[in-house]
């Protein structure tokens, strides 16, 4: 391969296996952002590169808005809990006015009473037994503490983080490819994919997990290159100005201080504190972590990377992923730690035993967290939507959270017959297929061709949803797929990347590859406009909502 079309695959994050310089293959550059078309605009040099060095922000800004602007819209309606909001809402209501899970009547009580004009907050403070750590709530509180307890209040914030993920998103993207172009045709794949829009639209607890560990792989990117730059720095330059690999500096040189993992443990400690399934990703982006230092060290020139990562890396690793997390958990508990009322806070105290050393209310917690744990593994009660992992990515069952079938000249109903009402939990179908066609490829990228940007997505995808399969006895659900979301729409922005073909390729192959990628993307948009009505509850005639059902085990 020459070394002009290295450079210019390098665009693209191509790393070759001999670069010119090994610093680029530590760190492979960012290229200079296109001005052509803004030079085409009548701007001077200086302003063209000024403008197009803008859309590296510009443009996920854009694609943030949009996200936003679909997630926002009618934010409100239904007006009603849907599915489990009922629990979530009003468990962050009680944060709020307790510190911790208070109790409340039946949901056929409380709930209309809530909904009531005026309202009536039918809240206990005698402490509740809940099977999900605080973090979540809290989250969906500072949307109510905002707009009361209200649907708009309780999934406001939801709507907040669903958005943010999409920039965020766009942002990883490029990072991980080197290409703003392909960071944003991610972040407009999440933007448009139906499960995304109903979870940001929903006061439920897995977005915000999928927003904590996105927000940890983000920071872990950051870690990564950053790392890898002070290496680099530290290498010898030779006689003839180039960075060669260097042995004593691959064995010994150090990385300094590494905030942006510190950063990652918090946020993985934020998504495990909301739900216990954000304790595999902290697991899974140990490793990852670890394989990626012992990648560096190997570039600059380790005779035994493993050891040099034990020794150089591996504490900094531990310490600020691990303890850290461990940390932000139980800080995530402060208010039932101050509370007297908290379910189980008291339970430790005066007790005895072979613990007593440790501090009762830690006894207390984990006597807690036992009990949420013994309830979780065991909960077998059927359901009509719930569905086994391996159905997930074809979308083979996915759940119906609310529905309402208006009659004719009702609430929207115009037709001579009856209307449906909908809001459904699927994810778009076009993107789903086609990410498990790039997941194949990715696999092949990492497996066969080494490519450290596939591994790290697989890793992704694998720590949000490999676990499921241990507990395929349990009543689970498809929408806790939401969480490897964002890592389907990276796996398939790759392959799209791949199929536009490298930039020294023929005209001809960059055109056909250039339309087919497009046509794509295309279809994948058209296919969420079509599917748009059943993500955000519209009004539709029934034989609307039947032909949508492309699935009998959609319905």
């Amino acid at each position: 391969m020459s070394l002009i079309t290295q450079e210019r695959l390098r665009r693209f994050g191509y790393v070759g296996r001999h670069p010119t310089d090994i610093r680029e293959r530590l760190v492979p550059p960012f290229p200079k952002p296109p001005t052509h078309l803004w030079a085409s605009a009548g701007l001077s040099p200086a302003s063209a590169y000024r403008a197009a060095k803008a859309t590296e922000w510009l443009g996920p800004v854009l694609v943030a808005v949009l996200a936003g602007a679909i997630r926002f819209w009618r934010l409100g309606r239904p007006r009603d809990f849907v599915f489990d909001e009922t629990y979530y809402a009003k468990d962050a209501w009680s944060l709020l006015r307790l510190g911790y899970e208070g109790t409340w009547p039946d949901r056929k009580i409380a709930d209309p009473q809530i909904l009531a004009h005026p309202q009536t907050v039918p809240l206990s403070d005698t402490g509740a037994f809940v099977a999900h750590p605080p973090t979540g709530k809290w989250v969906i509180a500072l949307g109510e503490s905002m707009f009361g307890l209200t649907p708009f209040g309780w999934r406001f914030m939801t709507a907040v983080l669903g958005t943010l993920s999409v920039l965020m998103l766009c942002r990883i993207g490029r990072r991980l490819f080197r290409s703003t172009l392909l960071g944003c045709l991610a972040g407009v794949l999440m933007a448009v994919d139906g499960l995304h829009v109903v979870m940001s639209r929903t006061a439920l607890l897995d977005l915000i997990v999928m927003f904590f560990a996105l927000a940890a792989f983000g920071c872990l990117l950051l870690d990564r290159d950053h790392a890898r730059a002070r290496l680099a720095a530290a290498l010898p330059v030779g006689e003839d100005g180039r960075v060669r690999p260097d042995s004593d500096t691959g064995d010994h040189a150090g990385t300094g201080p590494r905030p942006w993992r510190l950063a990652a443990g918090v946020f993985l400690g934020l998504a495990a504190s909301t739900k216990w399934n954000g304790l595999y990703f902290l697991a899974f982006f140990m490793v990852l972590t670890v394989l990626w230092d012992v990648g560096s060290r190997r570039v600059t020139g380790a005779r035994r990377p493993y050891r040099a990562v034990l020794r150089k890396d591996l504490g900094r690793s531990v310490l600020s992923l691990g303890p850290v997390a461990a940390v932000t958990y139980l800080g995530a508990w402060t208010g039932w730690f101050l509370s007297d009322g908290g379910y189980a806070r008291h339970w430790a105290d005066g007790r005895g035993g072979t613990w007593s050393w440790v501090p009762a209310p830690l006894r207390g917690l984990w006597h807690y967290e036992y009990g949420v744990y013994r309830f979780n593994v065991g909960l077998h009660t059927p359901h009509k939507y719930e569905s086994n992992p391996w159905s997930w990515l074809l979308l083979g069952r996915p759940v119906l959270f609310d529905y309402e079938s208006p009659k004719s000249g009702q609430n929207g109903c115009h037709t001579t017959a009856d209307c449906s009402q909908t809001v459904l939990a699927l994810g778009t179908p076009l993107l789903w297929w086609s990410a498990c066609c790039a997941l194949v490829y990715l696999l092949y990228r990492w497996a066969l061709r080494r490519d450290w940007r596939a591994g790290a997505v697989l890793c992704a995808v694998a720590a949000g949803y490999l676990p499921w399969f241990l507990y395929q006895d349990r009543t689970i659900f498809s929408f806790y797929a939401v969480v490897f979301v964002p890592y389907l729409s990276l796996a398939v922005t790759m392959m799209l990347g791949a199929l536009l073909g490298p930039p020294g390729a023929a005209r001809g192959r960059r055109t056909r590859g250039a339309v087919a990628a497009g046509v794509l993307v295309l279809l994948i948009a058209w296919n969420f406009v079509y599917f748009f009505p059943l993500y955000t509850g519209q009004t539709i005639p029934y034989a609307d909502w039947h032909a949508r059902m492309w699935l009998g085990t959609w319905i």
